[in-house]
């Protein structure tokens, strides 16, 4: 089935349960935080630093002088297809690539795996997972697709450093970067 199968045609997005959208106007949150695993789609703004009590907690792989945030999308095991909740994941996300703010930016999906299974499909299907959230994100929130670049790392790049055939559930993950203008 493809990636966006049984959704609504691209004239009406998805539904998403009634949040608040965070602001864009929020510094970026880099390597620490206190017990939040991933930085929501509000932090892909300037970079900064949050202290924490408690020993650091790794938020995103990216370099440290780019801004970026790490955003937990459910899969299906083996799966590029998004489930309800990862659209809903995805809403804050999608609106705020269109915010003011960051309209005149790039920015880069990069899909993650868990060490489950051999490098090569854990490669493969990072790369479907990260078109599936571009493909999502250019078809509901109208994001210029030339402003998004999609691109897999496997279980090369894991948040939570595990051994072979681990299924840590933060390593699935998709991380945002924002490349600048």
């Amino acid at each position: 089935a493809p990636p966006l199968a049984g959704l609504p045609p691209a004239a009406s997005p998805p539904v998403a349960q009634p949040q608040p959208v965070p602001s864009f106007a929020s510094q970026a949150v880099r390597e620490t935080a206190p017990a939040e695993p991933v930085a929501p789609p509000a932090m892909l703004g300037k970079a900064a630093t949050v202290a924490a009590a408690a020993p650091p907690v790794r938020l995103t792989t990216a370099p440290v002088d780019v801004p970026a945030a790490s955003i937990t999308v459910h899969f299906g095991s083996g799966s590029a297809e998004l489930s309800r909740e990862a659209i809903r994941a995805l809403a804050p996300l999608g609106e705020a690539l269109n915010s003011k703010t960051l309209r005149p930016f790039r920015f880069r999906i990069e899909g993650h795996t868990d060490s489950v299974g051999p490098a090569a499909m854990n490669l493969a299907l990072s790369g479907r997972r990260a078109l599936a959230v571009r493909a999502l994100l250019v078809r509901y929130y109208g994001v210029d697709p030339a402003r998004l670049e999609a691109v897999g790392y496997g279980d090369s790049q894991l948040l939570v450093p595990t051994g072979p055939e681990v299924p840590e559930m933060a390593n699935r993950r998709v991380q945002v970067l924002n490349l600048g203008g």
